[in-house]
């Protein structure tokens, strides 16, 4: 017996997450009993370059050093105590003196946990239902949020889940991701009932997908022509794709904020934020409620801490490090593909990555569905061949870490060169 069948008989599908099935690629799954820097090790004893970083919070390669010594640390002193700690006040603190829009923090366990409650204050704010998501961005497993997901959701084929009420996705409006005139004239049907536009500022969960000149600028103008919240989903892209997250590359700034990933080094943790006036109304402050037996885990605040100290710019910055990996993989991907006539998109924003077997541009879900993505689950199983671990979906994105150095760049670039050469015309 294999250890996914061993796994099928007690865990549904095997995993605990489902893209990690394999199912958007088909195959075995690589169980992966270690990690260091830029490596997995799996329970056959091999070795693979990782590119999933365990989608995102590994900014700084596996078991780096400074987050290790901090969880054993924070561990020495206990794990959780159901009472406040001057830890959750530092990390909060951090994160407030980076992101410009963020005055205050609510620190919950999970990216899902996020969202969901930055749309319950933006209702309660504005006293108003209805909010706009967009085609192909993810924003956790919450009932109104699964309607046109991307990620995992898309990998199975399930962009909208069972289990969940018509009643609860009536207040949820679509639009394709990058079109702005759609959501204007949800605001023209609707506008007094849209609470909020809920997006994610570089679109990661369709693979890479960046907005397009003045879509997030737009948005922001139609927020507050109609009296409406703009969300920024930054659980992926906050203190990935630069210090504080996207909004500081972008330049626009949202109502409100949500977090994860990097700021819990690894472990899980995540944070909604926004200005004062918004976040007194959460409970106890205020009359919005929301709890967390586990928020601000001790252990997860140290990681979170460690992993911000050593990102920031106030020491040599990893940021610039990131960018010139990023731009020599991008370059190499693309180099490969014009060699052998392959034609393959690379899309990045620092040390996020997304490629598409495509001649079109890519904007929003349809462009993915369109691409070739029979020939990404083959360079997919030739990379893997070849010890260089992808996330295995055509819509999810690649990280890269301060750990992926000339010699891992070198092996990846390298097996892209081979498994283009067999696809080739």
């Amino acid at each position: 017996m294999n250890l996914l069948e061993r796994a099928e008989k007690v865990l549904p599908g095997g995993v605990n997450s489902p893209v990690r099935a394999f199912r958007g690629v088909g195959g075995t799954p690589v169980f992966v009993r270690a990690a260091q820097g830029a490596w997995l090790e799996g329970e056959d004893g091999r070795r693979y370059v990782d590119y999933i970083g365990g989608y995102g919070p590994h900014i700084l390669g596996h078991r780096h050093p400074a987050i290790v010594a901090a969880i054993q640390e924070a561990l020495s002193r206990g794990t959780a105590f159901g009472a406040p700690t001057l830890p959750e006040v530092e990390l909060a603190e951090q994160i407030a003196a980076a992101l410009p829009a963020v005055e205050m923090v609510r620190l919950v366990n999970s990216g899902t946990e996020a969202t969901m409650s930055a749309l319950r204050l933006a209702r309660a704010a504005t006293g108003r239902s209805r909010f706009i998501k967009f085609e192909g961005c993810y924003h956790g497993h919450a009932d109104p949020f699964l309607i046109a997901a991307g990620s995992g959701a898309a990998t199975i084929g399930v962009p909208s889940s069972p289990g969940v009420p018509p009643s609860v996705t009536a207040d949820t409006l679509l639009a394709p991701y990058n079109d702005v005139d759609a959501v204007a004239r949800h605001f023209a049907e609707q506008g007094k009932d849209i609470a909020a536009v809920i997006v994610e500022p570089i679109a990661g969960n369709m693979s890479l997908v960046p907005p397009v000149p003045g879509f997030l600028k737009e948005l922001r103008d139609l927020c507050d022509r109609h009296g409406a919240l703009l969300i920024f989903d930054e659980v992926m892209t906050g203190f990935r794709v630069a210090w504080g997250g996207a909004q500081n590359i972008v330049d626009v700034r949202p109502d409100l904020t949500t977090l994860g990933k990097v700021i819990g080094g690894g472990l899980p943790l995540a944070a909604y934020a926004g200005p004062r006036d918004l976040m007194l109304r959460i409970a106890p402050a205020g009359p919005v409620y929301q709890a967390g037996t586990l928020s601000g885990n001790p252990l997860a605040v140290a990681a979170g801490r460690a992993a911000l100290a050593e990102l920031s710019c106030d020491s040599p910055c990893a940021y610039e490090a990131l960018e010139k990996t990023g731009a020599r993989l991008q370059a190499g991907i693309e180099e490969a593909g014009r060699r052998h006539a392959i034609p393959v998109l690379v899309q990045r924003q620092g040390s996020m990555l997304g490629f598409f077997f495509t001649k079109r541009p890519v904007e929003r879900l349809e462009d993915v569905h369109a691409s070739d993505r029979q020939r990404f689950t083959r360079v997919f199983h030739r990379l893997l061949d070849d010890g260089i671990h992808l996330p295995p979906s055509a819509y999810e994105t690649l990280f890269l870490s301060t750990a992926h150095g000339d010699a891992e760049i070198d092996a990846t670039l390298a097996a892209f060169d081979r498994a283009f050469a067999a696809e080739e015309p």
